[in-house]
């Protein structure tokens, strides 16, 4: 959830969170591969409402866990969980713990960052030797969801005002893995397609409007956005069709977890 400040963009927690379920069951799988097991500290960048960094303070009670996203709203909802957590805003590239931690999730939120590639050696660094580094992004940015997006801003009269705005990218699995295992780590990366079945009306744009196309459609003003609404979905009707039994998105995933060298706890 953490986007570039040039973003202006507020993220919205009840929309984000419709397809709850289905978002969430990647972070289960990528903390599924975290094999620590009395971790001190765990933090969470980008921590959005809350409800998937309070898993971590279940799995692992006996540790600090915080959480840290850039949307004050996302902050806000996760602070009304009172779920042992502590929550604050902000930017996890000036991020700096007071001391190493031991287990450094980031779910969903990377790949907002351009230059999140570079920034992982950084990140590394907060890490205490023995510790994981853990995180998943979408890699499914070829998919119609996000074409029939881009494509569509790149036209007139949408342009002048999508031009520039926050778009999610993200690298393949054997990217991460090669420069984290440069870097020292023990490194276990993976991909997983999932097939979302979503019920309801315009399925797929309900998904999109609260990720990966959020910020296109706040750029635009009223009256315009509307209308680039209904093309969009339109669009989305035909690229994802209904089936007897629901809307089919496949949704690719890529998933690295990192163990930093040196004793683990």
């Amino acid at each position: 959830m953490i986007t570039p400040p040039r973003t202006p963009h507020r993220w919205d927690p009840d929309r984000y969170l419709t397809y709850a379920d289905e978002r969430g069951r990647p972070f289960l799988d990528l903390i599924a591969r975290v094999a620590a097991t009395a971790p001190r500290t765990v933090v969470d960048l980008g921590c959005g409402p809350g409800n998937l960094t309070a898993l971590l303070h279940e799995r692992w009670p006996d540790a600090d866990v915080h959480g840290l996203d850039s949307s004050a709203e996302m902050v806000e909802r996760a602070r009304g969980r009172d779920d042992g957590v502590r929550y604050d805003v902000g930017d996890l590239r000036a991020w700096r713990p007071e001391a190493p931690v031991d287990v450094l999730v980031s779910n969903a939120t990377l790949q907002w960052l351009p230059e999140h590639l570079e920034l992982l050696p950084q990140l590394l660094d907060q890490v205490a030797d023995g510790g994981w580094l853990a995180f998943q992004v979408p890699g499914n940015f070829e998919e119609p969801s996000h074409t029939i997006r881009r494509d569509l801003a790149e036209q007139e009269p949408y342009v002048a005002h999508t031009r520039g705005v926050a778009v999610p990218a993200s690298h393949d699995p054997a990217t991460y893995l090669d420069l984290l295992a440069g870097l020292g780590c023990e490194v276990d990366a993976w991909e997983t397609t999932y097939l979302h079945v979503l019920t309801g009306p315009d399925p797929v744009f309900t998904w999109v409007s609260g990720t990966g196309a959020r910020p296109t459609l706040q750029a635009l003003p009223d009256g315009l956005r509307e209308r680039f609404e209904e093309e969009f979905k339109a669009r989305l009707r035909t690229a994802y069709p209904e089936r007897p039994h629901g809307v089919v998105l496949p949704f690719r995933r890529v998933f690295v977890v990192a163990r930093k060298a040196g004793a683990v706890r």
